[in-house]
């Protein structure tokens, strides 16, 4: 009985919410957008993570307001740094800095990279690939899109037998992790949506990982200078019809977890 009725509200939510929203892309706060990447690719060129978050700044901004956010810069990925994270791994060990796997977008490995860890190894922790546009910046300063993830274990990779870390489905929650953060640091003064890889209920990554979205793509503007903000950052609406499609997710979320 309780499985029918489930079904039968996922139906329905479906139907009513998601169906008809599903055709809504709206690029109104950021025309520039319209014909950015959605999704990573891995060095195989299969889809990876979808990039589901943006922050506009320079460079020294977007370092200085995620370490004030309490974000780490990975390390990159060399014959001693992937001994490193093998012995976090395994012994349990801390490794705050652990180097996260090459994704690719406009043909290149991300620019930055950044976790924050949850356990005292590297087996689990949040973390985020940004990739580097002066082409979708915004009043002369670069846009850096990125794909948030949280890394809940790690395995082989479903689709080539590498050893790999294995995400979390609800990659929405990851990306609003990392915008939360950074607001609760004082470091955005705006904030708003354009669509990105669009709505999925059952998408797949590089590694074969299962992932839901709304299919929205955050973007925040970062204080210049690393200004500390007293005020909540402002926040541009949606439209209404992506609003709803949003609504609906969140209602969805706990039944597609």
């Amino acid at each position: 009985m309780a499985d029918t009725v489930i079904a039968l509200l996922v139906a329905y939510l479906l139907l009513a919410y998601v169906a008809l929203p599903l055709a809504w892309r709206h690029f109104e706060h950021h025309p520039a957008m319209t014909d950015a990447p959605k999704t990573t690719y891995t060095r195989d060129g299969i889809p990876g993570d979808p990039l589901n978050i943006a922050v506009v700044g320079s460079k020294a901004e977007v370092v200085g307001a995620m370490h004030a956010a309490g974000w780490f810069p990975a390390d990159e990925t060399t014959l001693r740094s992937s001994l490193h994270i093998a012995e976090s791994t395994m012994l349990k060990r801390a490794y705050a800095t652990a180097p996260v796997s090459n994704l690719y977008v406009w043909d290149r490995p991300q620019d930055l990279a950044f976790e924050q860890p949850v356990e005292e190894n590297a087996r689990q922790r949040h973390h985020v690939r940004f990739w580097q546009s002066d082409k979708l910046g915004m009043g002369g300063r670069p846009l850096w899109i990125g794909a948030a993830t949280f890394d809940r274990s790690v395995g082989v990779s479903h689709l080539t037998g590498k050893v790999t870390h294995h995400i979390a489905a609800d990659i929405d929650s990851e990306r609003d992790h990392v915008i939360d953060t950074l607001t609760q640091a004082g470091q955005l003064v705006e904030m708003f949506q354009v669509t990105g890889v669009g709505t999925t209920l059952d998408g797949r990554n590089g590694g074969g990982d299962r992932y839901f979205t709304d299919g929205e793509l955050t973007t925040g503007v970062l204080s210049p200078g690393n200004v500390v903000l007293r005020e909540a950052p402002t926040v541009l609406a949606n439209p209404a019809g992506v609003q709803a499609k949003n609504d609906a997710m969140s209602q969805l979320r706990p039944l597609l977890k």
